[in-house]
């Protein structure tokens, strides 16, 4: 990784070769204190370069760096680079924009960071001489994406959404085909169905997920099954099935595309769920932030078509915690995926005919023989356990996907291991031999068996006819299907077959697809073209999150102190006005005091940055030159409780205002102006620019 975080001495050196004189002057006389005439701008950066690679240099600014200096320059390699406002991004939840900003000008000061422009903007980047100290800061990135051992792992049984749950969702669509209401939103029986059957899912979210997901379409309000697809989608593992869920329920949760499926938006997005999970440890806990920032790390790295402006961590956690993919833990989530269902013993059933009619399904059923299940069951529950029951309507279902009640009793029998009541054996008979006697045909076609056949010439069906086309098969005057079945049930005919092309024989196999449209996101890479060829060497800084990686420990501050403490000492001894001895005490807090020789020939320009409670000259002062220079201010004012009220932004204006001197604020990085008297301020302290001007 080092090697691809670290730009050329040569670019450290033209980036600082870019700053106006006046700026690149002052920064050499802090460190060196009076410069020679002549100038001379690349033998002083010699020097410079010479001076921080020194061996006692390089350990005082090592033992300067903390906690919070580590995990920026961390960040800066992890993100490659990146702008300030990205980084800003990076933080957000942990560090305001005061508090970042400020390290960034200190660690620029300290000449450990530095910017450049790119393409018109400023990028930050690790300064190169320091590669010594900073190198082993970066190699360990767990700081930036802490986790912690479970105490006590919960139990590694599956989530809820298995393949039973997943079958008897299948079922409860193919009951309901009138799913939605004209103007948008499920029909209130549905809902109330779904209530009652999946107690705590969400049922609009979930049926958004399968559409999504291409499981399932939405035609004039009307829900279809793509069977192939769903026979596709059961011949994924577990953890497959549930990344494919997941990323049709995360582009619902986005609004991706107003609700249809879209191939290549899917696989890529189930891509990106497999990848996350691959940074994740089994047996740890992750907070919120630490997902976050993967996912916007793993995401800045993808192509640009999945639209990176979108990406909405929060909708993306909540697609995984509701598919099971995350498991929330007490002080964050963690992932259940190293999870494997149990095998089936051989010739153990996985399913119990508790009744002549009914079915229970146990967990460790092979989610195609379930999904197969729901195309000729009803679902009853859903809650301790999933129970199918074989209605007349389920059957009929069935029937007119080809489904003969043969395969139905032989599936059953399968699965259960035992021959099923011979009541379901007649009733099924009974109603596949009904289901043959009358049928409609796409087109609209009506034949009629020989007995049936007095139907032709009884109201309502005699008006729909056009023609007899053969003895027994009419040609229909109805443009739709449903016009004629409505006209049949009003006839007396209670089971009215409606299949869409030729019936399949009994012992036929389901036909099947050239090419799954559910590719194994673990098994599959894409075209190097496709990815830019990101997959060759992975992710290149991505956290080390796994493998036995432990949180970086606290940085030890008391060398720091240390050598503080020789520098305030020395500067003690030193015969200075107060103005220079109180700026040099500053840049020993500052930590940008390196050497002693630092204190003794020292330039100084002393600079009024900040200004306390009764001193209204001083804050005058303050205000005034952060108006000229257009630098930020610091804000701080009592607040209502023992904590005071902090901002910071750009001054507008000073304003008089009866008697009093008000300070007109912008708060920065966004916010609405407003107005404090220079009076209330406990605080007010002045951020220089960064020394590269931005």
């Amino acid at each position: 990784m080092t090697e691809a975080v670290f730009c050329s001495p040569d670019d450290w050196k033209s980036a600082l070769l870019t700053l106006p004189d006046g700026a690149y002057f002052e920064l050499f006389r802090s460190i060196f204190g009076n410069v020679k005439t002549p100038f001379n701008k690349q033998r002083l950066l010699e020097d410079l370069a010479v001076f921080l690679s020194r061996k006692e240099i390089q350990e005082v600014i090592t033992a300067y760096i903390d906690g919070r200096d580590h995990r920026i320059i961390t960040a800066i390699a992890v993100l490659g680079n990146p702008a300030p406002g990205e980084l800003e991004s990076f933080f957000t939840g942990e560090l305001t924009y005061a508090e970042l900003h400020s390290k960034l000008l200190n660690l620029e000061e300290r000449l450990l960071v530095y910017r450049f422009l790119k393409e018109g903007s400023y990028h930050l980047a690790l300064n190169p001489i320091l590669k010594p100290v900073l190198a082993p800061l970066i190699e360990d990135t767990s700081i930036l994406f802490p986790s912690t051992p479970l105490e006590h792992p919960p139990d590694k049984s599956p989530p809820e959404l298995g393949a039973p749950l997943l079958a008897a969702f299948l079922a409860f669509i193919l009951e309901r085909p009138e799913f939605f209401k004209a103007g948008g939103g499920i029909r209130k029986k549905i809902s109330e169905d779904g209530l009652l059957i999946f107690p705590g899912i969400d049922l609009e979210a979930m049926t958004g997920a399968w559409i999504h997901t291409g499981l399932l379409r939405d035609e004039e309000d009307r829900l279809t099954v793509d069977e192939a697809r769903i026979r596709a989608f059961g011949e994924l593992s577990p953890r497959d099935r549930r990344e494919y869920l997941s990323a049709g329920l995360w582009l619902y949760l986005r609004g991706d595309h107003g609700g249809y499926f879209h191939r290549g938006r899917l696989q890529s997005t189930v891509r990106f769920i497999h990848d996350f999970f691959d940074t994740l440890e089994e047996g740890r806990q992750y907070p919120e932030t630490t997902l976050k920032r993967i996912m916007e790390l793993l995401y800045r790295r993808y192509p640009k078509f999945l639209d990176k402006p979108v990406l909405n961590p929060e909708a993306a956690l909540e697609a995984l915690d509701k598919t099971g993919l995350l498991e929330k833990t007490g002080n964050g989530f963690r992932s259940p995926f190293s999870y494997r269902p149990p095998e089936p013993e051989p010739n153990r059933p996985v399913i119990a005919l508790d009744t002549a009619f009914s079915c229970l399904l146990y967990p460790e059923i092979d989610c195609g023989d379930a999904l197969r299940l729901a195309f000729f069951c009803s679902v009853r529950e859903t809650g301790t356990a999933v129970r199918f029951e074989l209605t007349r309507e389920s059957a009929v279902r069935g029937f007119d996907r080809n489904i003969s009640s043969q395969r139905m009793l032989d599936m059953l029998e399968g699965l259960s291991g035992k021959k099923p009541d011979p009541g379901l054996v007649w009733n099924l008979r009974d109603w596949e031999s009904r289901y043959s006697g009358v049928a409609l045909h796409q087109g609209v076609v009506l034949s009629l068996s020989e007995d049936r056949r007095y139907l032709a010439d009884a109201n309502p069906v005699a008006a729909l006819i056009s023609r007899t086309l053969a003895p027994g098969v009419y040609l229909l005057t109805a443009a739709e299907k449903a016009a004629a079945a409505e006209a049949l049930q009003k006839a007396g005919v209670d089971i009215i077959a409606q299949q869409e092309g030729s019936p399949r024989p009994a012992d036929q196999k389901e036909p099947g697809i050239r090419l799954s449209p559910y590719p194994s996101p673990g098994g599959v890479d894409h075209p190097e073209s496709f990815y830019d060829g990101m997959y060759k060497n992975k992710i290149a800084g991505f956290p080390k999150t796994r493998s036995g990686k432990k949180m970086t420990a606290p940085r030890d501050t008391e060398k720091a102190e240390v050598y503080q403490d020789r520098f305030r000492s020395a500067l003690v001894k030193i015969p200075l006005p107060k103005p220079e001895r109180d700026e040099l005490a500053a840049r020993i807090e500052r930590r940008l005091i390196l050497s002693e020789s630092q204190l003794t020939g020292a330039s100084i320009r002393f600079e009024k940055l900040e200004a306390r409670g009764l001193d209204y000259v001083g804050k005058t002062t303050v205000a005034k030159q952060a108006l000229a220079s257009k630098s930020l201010l610091e804000v701080l004012w009592p607040g209502s409780g023992e904590d005071a009220n902090r901002v910071m932004g750009i001054p507008l204006a000073l304003e008089k205002q009866e008697g009093e001197t008000i300070l007109v604020l912008k708060p920065m990085p966004q916010g609405e102006e407003f107005r404090l008297p220079l009076g209330k301020i406990s605080l007010l302290r002045r951020i220089k620019h960064s020394i590269f001007g931005d």
